[in-house]
C-alpha cells in the first residue's frame, strides 16, 4: 500500500488536475503465509489478482516491487515505469546481536527468502536459518517475541516505512548479494497502453531500467525465481559502466557459483550483454545442478 500510495503521490504532483485513485487489494501471495513461497506457486502469487484488475478494466496500472515481478511477463501486459532504486541491500535486524558475523553457533535468523538463506547459510554454516514469512510488521514482531534472534529483510521496505531505526547493519553485497531488481519499484500496465507510458514517463529512471535489465536478463535466462537461490546486482561504474555480480547456489549453501562481469558502457543493450555474460559464466561452473527444473 506504501508503494501505491508514493506513485499515488507522485502523480498527482505531475498531474494536479488528475483524479488518481487506489484499488487496494489483498493478493494470495499475502493470503497465504503458512508456506514458502517456492513451495506455493512463487512471486507470481503477489502480482495475478493485480493483472486480472488490469484486464478487466478495474484498474489502469499495477504498482510492484519489482524484485517480485516473474522474469516472463505475459503477452498482454508490460513495465510501463522503472521508479528510481532505493537501497537494493539486505537489512539485519536484531536486539540482541549487532551483525550475522556476532552472532553465536545455533542462532536463529529467519528468512523468507532461499536467496538469502543460501549466501547465509554458506558463510555461516553454524547458524540455524528458519522461514519466516508475513509483511515486515509481522516479522518484526515475530522477532520481537523472540522466536528468531534476527532476521533479514530487504533495506527498502524497511526505510519506505519509517523503520529504518530497526536496521542493526546492512548487510554488504560482498556476503548477500541482492535479488534482481530488489530496492525498485516497477508500474506494470497493458500493453499497447501507449497513453499511460507517455504519462508515466516522468516517474522512470531510465539509470535504475537499465540495471535492472542487466539483472533480470540474467536471472531470466537461468530460470530465477523464489524456487531458485538466485542473486543477480548491477551497478554502473564511472565514468561510464556497469558492473554486474550474480551468483547461483545449493539451498544448503555448501556451494555456491559467481560471476562478476564489466562494461565500458551503460544502455540497455550492454546490459543486455551483460546478463548473458553473466548467465553464461554461471552454467560454465555448473549452476545447472542447482537450478533443477525451475
Amino acid at each position: 500500500m506504501w508503494q501505491a500510495e508514493h506513485v499515488q503521490q507522485r502523480l498527482q504532483a505531475f498531474y494536479p488536475r488528475c483524479d488518481v485513485r487506489i484499488l487496494g487489494m489483498t493478493t494470495e501471495g499475502d493470503r497465504r503465509l503458512d508456506r514458502a513461497l517456492s513451495e506455493i506457486g512463487g512471486k507470481g502469487l503477489f502480482t495475478k489478482e493485480l493483472e486480472r484488475a488490469l484486464l478487466d478494466g478495474r484498474a489502469d496500472l499495477a504498482v510492484h516491487s519489482l524484485k517480485d515481478v516473474p522474469m516472463e511477463l505475459g503477452e498482454p501486459f508490460a513495465l510501463a515505469a522503472v521508479l528510481t532504486r532505493e537501497d537494493p541491500r539486505d537489512a539485519f535486524v536484531s536486539t540482541r546481536y549487532a551483525s550475522l558475523e556476532a552472532m553465536p553457533e545455533g542462532a536463529r535468523v529467519g528468512t523468507s527468502s532461499l536467496r538469502r538463506a543460501a549466501q547465509i547459510r554458506n558463510r555461516f554454516p553454524a547458524l540455524e536459518v528458519l522461514p519466516l514469512r508475513g509483511n515486515v510488521v509481522t516479522r518484526l514482531a515475530r522477532l520481537d517475541e523472540g522466536r528468531y534472534d534476527a532476521i533479514v529483510l530487504a533495506a527498502a521496505g524497511l526505510k519506505r516505512l519509517g523503520l529504518a531505526a530497526r536496521i542493526r547493519a546492512i548487510v554488504e553485497p560482498t556476503l548477500c548479494v541482492p535479488a534482481a531488481g530488489q530496492g525498485a519499484l516497477a508500474i506494470e500496465t497493458l500493453a499497447g497502453r501507449d497513453d499511460l507510458a507517455r504519462w508515466l514517463a516522468p516517474l522512470a529512471d531510465a539509470r535504475t531500467a537499465i540495471e535492472v535489465h542487466a539483472e533480470r536478463t540474467v536471472s531470466r535466462l537461468l530460470g530465477g525465481s523464489c524456487r531458485v537461490p538466485l542473486a543477480a546486482w548491477c551497478v554502473s561504474t564511472p565514468p561510464g559502466g556497469l558492473r554486474l555480480v550474480a551468483r547461483v547456489a545449493s539451498e544448503d549453501g555448501r556451494s555456491m557459483a559467481e560471476a562478476v562481469v564489466d562494461s565500458d558502457t551503460a544502455d540497455a543493450d550492454a546490459a543486455l550483454r551483460l546478463g548473458e555474460r553473466a548467465a553464461r559464466s554461471l552454467l560454465e561452473q555448473g549452476a545447472a545442478q542447482w537450478l533443477g527444473s525451475s
